[in-house]
């Protein structure tokens, strides 16, 4: 199936390791032309390097925190300006510290808001613009199923990253005249870096080990395992893709059937 990707201009950010990574890669090899962003510049290069080996799509490198409120938009504007606009955007970013809500004080909250909110809503508007003149376009929030179905000792992403799916199903509604699509991917625990930062915790909490953290975990799925990113990445594709054209508004989960709701 052919999905229309070829030559569409796409940023992601959080795009150096784990599920970010996953879908540049997973676009490049679509023949996007793709531009990725993190606050790690190592990672970052390292990244570009490993998308153009293997895909040999030039990579363009755009560094930088989206929690720093005027980042986002440098970042949106020398991918556009490279491109010649912009195609997709990706907003992805990494998530707030575990633990309960009495651990947290106004500070942790405010981070976490930046973090988990306000970078999507700032790249969001820095790209309107861009994404206005394309006849394609699409906005891919990622979040967690957590939303629906809260993680324990995730208090921090349970609660903020329900505020960027309400913002995702606003935005398809607002802008869907004007042809750009919004949707939003709710993953389940993947096989990430940052799913093993998270299975260390609860080892330390519990008294156990990271792999029999994640043992216990995956039995919440069906197929009794995480899932992979490139898992991830291949819905990614599809939902940013020309060829779901008609799909706006959603908010799906890939979790291996780990969220147990009917709706």
């Amino acid at each position: 199936m052919d999905l229309g990707l070829n030559e569409k201009r796409a940023l992601i950010t959080g795009a150096s390791r784990g599920l970010g990574f996953a879908v540049a890669i997973a676009l490049a090899r679509e023949g996007c032309r793709v531009a990725i962003n993190s606050r790690n510049q190592a990672g970052l290069s390292n990244a570009a390097e490993q998308i153009t080996a293997e895909t040999r799509m030039r990579v363009l490198k755009v560094p930088g925190d989206v929690t720093a409120p005027g980042i986002p938009a440098e970042i949106v504007a020398a991918t556009a300006r490279e491109f010649g606009g912009l195609d997709i955007l990706v907003t992805n970013s990494g998530g707030p510290p575990s633990g309960r809500f009495e651990s947290f004080e106004d500070q942790a909250w405010s981070k976490a808001f930046e973090l988990n909110l306000l970078s999507h809503v700032r790249l969001i508007r820095a790209a309107l613009p861009h994404l206005r003149a394309s006849n394609t376009a699409s906005v891919l929030t990622v979040t967690s199923y957590s939303v629906k179905q809260p993680i324990p000792n995730l208090v921090l992403s349970n609660s903020i990253r329900a505020a960027t799916v309400g913002l995702t199903k606003s935005l398809a509604l607002e802008l869907g005249n004007e042809g750009i699509r919004f949707n939003s991917i709710l993953p389940g625990w993947t096989e990430t870096e940052r799913v093993v930062e998270l299975m260390t915790h609860r080892a330390k909490i519990n008294q156990t080990t990271v792999e029999e953290e994640i043992a216990r975990q995956s039995k919440e799925s069906p197929f009794r395992r995480m899932g992979r990113p490139d898992e991830f990445a291949n819905v990614a594709v599809f939902l940013v893709s020309p060829a779901a054209s008609y799909v706006t508004g959603v908010m799906l989960t890939v979790d291996g059937g780990m969220y147990k709701g009917t709706l």
